[in-house]
């Protein structure tokens, strides 16, 4: 488990994070979105290479749907 020390986005960091993921869900068939964010997911969670934290913003990202 790798502990990143990376300050975080800023506001137009996070726009452009949004807009860049807004456009590959656009382009992906509504079919495989699920699947495309999975796979995205999974590489994201290779990068950071800290499970626990991943875990952490899982369950971050099902407070409040």
């Amino acid at each position: 488990m790798t502990t990143l020390s990376m300050p975080p986005l800023t506001i137009p960091q996070l726009e452009t994070v949004y807009d860049t993921l807004a456009q590959a869900i656009d382009q992906v068939e509504p079919r495989h979105t699920e699947l495309f964010l999975t796979k995205l997911c999974l590489l994201l969670a290779n990068q950071m290479g800290d499970d626990a934290a991943f875990a952490k913003m899982v369950q971050a990202a099902l407070l409040d749907l």
